[in-house]
């Protein structure tokens, strides 16, 4: 059975969108079509095109927050403007999830909870639901690699490329063109086609969105990290990274 892979690197501000189109199958990943935003062609529409009419399984792989900390919503029900919250800041601020990819691969998430990545989450939860009308289907959190109809993934590009091996020192500066090359080399031996990436002299929006197509293939190969029992994923959402320990052969 082959899967529709859709990276993407989700932004507020539809021209610092990245897109990566992609499928998986037993025998083979491929990379189709990688672009990035721009106001003339909407990543709605862009993603809804890729959807439009196919009826095979599909996979979004999302670098943006899909929840919020529980922590948090359960002290602001009662708080009252002036009071202590009795709770360390990380916990109001970083779920779950945050803290695990943490401990086992040595990156932060930003803090869903705080600043402007609080936005860019509530922005990612309106593209799924406009997709959601838009194409007339459920589309719902995957937890195992069996993806039946469209279902949507949480990803952290910077994590995949650290279990992958591969350094991502400098990539995200403006100048860093030549660290982009370098990932785009490596990441690209895990699929078959050529990664043409457009702007990727100039920015990671492209190249963090075929990063996430990295993620979904080893979310979709059963090697990514589920969470442990009774974490609140159903209300915080997870972060799928492939298991450091899993051998890259």
């Amino acid at each position: 059975m082959t899967t529709t892979l859709i990276g993407i690197d989700w932004a507020t501000d539809p021209a610092r969108v990245g897109l990566a189109l992609g499928t998986f199958s037993a025998e083979q990943t491929n990379l189709i079509k990688v672009q990035t935003g721009h106001k003339a062609h909407q990543p709605l529409e862009v993603i809804t095109h890729w959807l439009q009419g196919k009826e095979q399984s599909a996979l979004l792989a999302i670098d943006a927050p899909l929840g919020w900390p529980v922590k948090l919503g359960e002290l602001l029900v009662e708080h009252s403007a002036g009071e202590i919250i009795e709770a360390p800041a990380s916990q109001l601020f970083r779920r779950s999830t945050d803290h695990f990819i943490r401990e086992k691969i040595g990156k932060q998430s930003l803090d869903v909870g705080a600043d402007r990545i609080a936005r860019t989450a509530h922005s990612a939860l309106e593209l799924l639901g406009r997709l959601r009308k838009r194409l007339g289907r459920e589309i719902t959190l995957g937890w195992d690699c069996n993806i039946c109809g469209i279902k949507a993934i949480e990803v952290y590009p910077a994590a995949t490329l650290a279990v992958h091996g591969i350094s991502s020192k400098g990539y995200k500066a403006t100048d860093g063109g030549k660290a982009r090359r370098q990932v785009l080399e490596q990441v690209a031996v895990n699929f078959e086609g050529e990664a043409d990436i457009p702007g990727v002299e100039k920015s990671s929006d492209g190249l963090d969105a075929f990063i996430c197509l990295l993620a979904a293939k080893d979310f979709l190969a059963g090697r990514a990290m589920g969470p442990p029992a009774g974490t609140p994923v159903k209300r915080e959402g997870w972060i799928w990274v492939r298991d450091p320990d899993d051998s890259l052969i």
